[in-house]
């Protein structure tokens, strides 16, 4: 027998962030995350999707009143599929297939209920730059803001009948890792070019790097219908957000003439610094943060945007680029590796990107998708 309840109250709010805690107490790559980045997915004040769509959270327990396991449901009207698709997310299970199957019944049902005749999951309500994807692939330390599960959850869900829809590929590489020659030799070519110069992205100095950034993202990306157009306002106030953990010596810009045409954008895995805190982040915890991104080292890197404008594309600039920053950070830096956020398998030309940059895959995520009507024949995400 389980025993379902509806998230409503301050101590169900707490269990649904401590189970998984209690669930992964001896995984040494589990990392929690910040109970205010979880706690703020479902507040509507603060996310955004709650004007278009619904969540909900729900805890199953046992006849012993022992959690044994968790989800988030819900409807995104924003979220266009083939079908009525909804969602779930942040979905904690014991190594029990029964379990899983009545979760994964409970969230259908309520799904149908709404009108949907699928879901994808584990998804966010939200964004899909965090908590997005079940790791099938690589079990080691997640970055800030990335899933992490134990590997039986592979088969808890295709068990129940869920197919992978597409596959989340994270690209990485160690810093002191021999570089291309093709790389080095373009960065000889272009170093000859007085018209062309690289620096670093520094703090004192925002809104430059803003605008540059907004500038070549919009050539590179945008315009060519990889993305949305990016406002230079809204890149500022990211920058700004980002300003107590940018790392002087690790994002990089390619000038000609001072007009930017690349830029390689990389953050601290702040995961590396949060792991410490164990969850929190009070006023002892914030303190406790300064500390530890004083005193401990941290080795590993986030690859955020990668962009060449488009006069500028297959002319090796990138390799100009790339090592001209790599030298730099091996010296001023204690970054060991660097890893991208994912790239899906059906973006064919960002994983292109990705090799070229002497790049492995080092992890894979799935994003699972179960259609209600089981005749329906089952398509996998489109090609871009």
């Amino acid at each position: 027998m389980i025993i379902v309840e509806e998230v409503q109250n301050e101590n169900q709010k707490k269990e649904f962030l401590e189970f998984p805690a209690r669930l992964y107490q001896h995984d040494k790559n589990y990392i929690r995350p910040l109970d205010k980045d979880i706690d703020e997915i479902f507040n509507p004040e603060k996310n955004k999707f709650f004007k278009t769509g619904e969540c909900t959270r729900f805890l199953f327990k046992n006849k012993q009143d022992q959690t044994v396991g968790k989800v988030a449901v819900f409807v995104n009207h924003l979220y266009e599929q083939n079908q009525p698709t909804g969602g779930i997310g942040f979905f904690d299970c014991i190594n029990n297939q029964k379990t899983a199957d009545f979760i994964f019944d409970h969230c259908k049902n309520w799904l149908q209920e709404r009108g949907m005749e699928a879901m994808d999951g584990p998804i966010n309500f939200g964004e899909r730059d965090k908590f997005w994807g079940l790791l099938i692939e690589g079990f080691a330390e997640p970055l800030y803001g990335m899933n992490y599960n134990s590997s039986y959850y592979k088969e808890l869900f295709e068990n129940y009948g869920f197919k992978i829809y597409f596959e989340q590929l994270c690209f990485s590489r160690p810093i002191f890792a021999d570089v291309s020659r093709v790389f080095t030799v373009m960065h000889a070519k272009h170093k000859q070019n007085p018209n062309i110069s690289a620096r670093p992205m520094t703090k004192n100095n925002l809104e430059k790097f803003a605008k540059d950034f907004t500038e070549i993202y919009n050539k590179a990306w945008a315009a060519h219908g990889e993305g949305k157009c990016m406002e230079e306002a809204k890149t500022l106030k990211m920058f700004k957000t980002m300003k107590p953990i940018i790392n002087e010596h690790i994002s990089w810009f390619v000038y000609e003439n001072e007009k930017p045409i690349a830029m390689w954008m990389n953050i601290p895995d702040t995961n590396q610094w949060f792991k410490y805190l164990h969850g929190k982040f009070g006023f002892l915890e914030k303190l406790k943060f300064l500390w530890v991104k004083k005193f401990k080292k941290n080795e590993k890197m986030v690859g955020l945007v990668f962009g060449v404008v488009p006069e500028w594309q297959r002319k090796g600039i990138e390799g100009y680029m790339i090592w001209e920053g790599t030298q730099h950070l091996r010296k001023h830096t204690d970054f060991k590796v660097t890893e991208m956020q994912w790239i899906g398998d059906f973006n064919p030309k960002m994983i292109k990107i990705a090799e070229n940059l002497d790049t492995t895959v080092t992890r894979k995520l799935a994003t699972y998708r179960y259609l209600f009507d089981r005749n329906k024949e089952f398509e996998r995400h489109p090609m871009l």
